[in-house]
Order: structure tokens, then sequence, then C-alpha cells
């Protein structure tokens, strides 16, 4: 079992249990969510639309450095992790239902950095600087992007059992 598949599990819950629906098991790490509640999330968050956004900052960010796009990027505005669907999510409803378990507060860490990185990309192009911007999009950017997709194909497989 992976790293990543162990901080979201999905336990199956007798209904006539007195349990909590969120419980954590021996890994404090780990989400383990009931059926009802992963349900309930699958209709509040689109993880696969979540997953095609962050593949699609990724190829926004490459047009952009390349030249193969007249986008005006705004680093001040890149850097807002709670603006894009999935940031309003994990700030809103996923930090009400998740915010009190580690896993959660990883994937939110991680797709802050993204922001982060994406912005200091943006910075490094409108400041003349294409090879920075290519190597920051190709480090540091790539690898948050695809931290917040491994942890977002978690949270769904956790959720769609």
């Amino acid at each position: 079992m992976g790293f990543f598949s162990r901080l979201f599990k999905f336990r199956e819950q007798d209904p006539a249990s007195p349990e909590t629906t969120w419980a954590v098991e021996e890994n404090g790490s780990e989400l383990v969510l009931d059926p009802e509640d992963a349900a309930l999330l699958m209709t509040e968050l689109d993880i696969d639309a979540a997953i095609a956004s962050h593949e699609r900052w990724n190829l926004r960010l490459q047009d952009m450095v390349s030249g193969r796009s007249q986008e005006v990027m705004r680093p001040e505005r890149v850097c807002l992790d709670d603006r894009c669907d999935l940031g309003r999510w994990l700030y809103g409803t996923g930090r009400a239902r998740l915010g009190s378990y580690p896993a959660f507060g990883m994937l939110v860490a991680r797709h802050r950095y993204f922001h982060q990185q994406a912005a200091e990309v943006v910075a490094a192009y409108r400041a003349g600087d294409g090879r920075k911007a290519e190597v920051l999009l190709m480090g540091s950017c790539r690898h948050a992007s695809n931290q917040v997709v491994l942890l977002l194909k978690e949270l769904k497989r956790g959720l769609g059992r």
C-alpha cells in the first residue's frame, strides 16, 4: 500500500453502529469515511473536474512560457488558492466536513503550494526571465500539481468504493 493510499481510507460501517461517522483509526493521518458521508462528499466536489482543472493550469502556464498564449496572468491573482473551484471547496464545505483530518490539511497545503509556485512562474515570465519560468514550471510547479492530483485521486478512490 502506497503513502497516499494510507491517507484516505474508506470503512464499511454498520448503519446501526453507535460510532461516529468520521473516525480516525490506527494512523492519525487517515481519513476514514462511511458510505453515506462519502456519497454526500461526491455530490459536493467533482474530483475529476478538479483534477482536469489542475492539468489545464499546467497547460496554460506552459503555453505562456513557450509564447503560445496571449493570456495575461498576474502573479498576485494566481497565488490565491481560494479562488478556483477546488480552493472554494477546500476552504468551505471541504474544511467544514474534513478539516480536522491531517490528510485534508495536506491536500490544502499542497494546493496552496501549487498556487504559490504557479505565481512564481508567472512572475518570472513577466519579469522577462523565461528560462527561470520554465525551470520553475517543470520543477516545483509541476511537482506541486502532481501531488494535488495524487491526493485528489486517493480521495476519489476512498469515496468511490
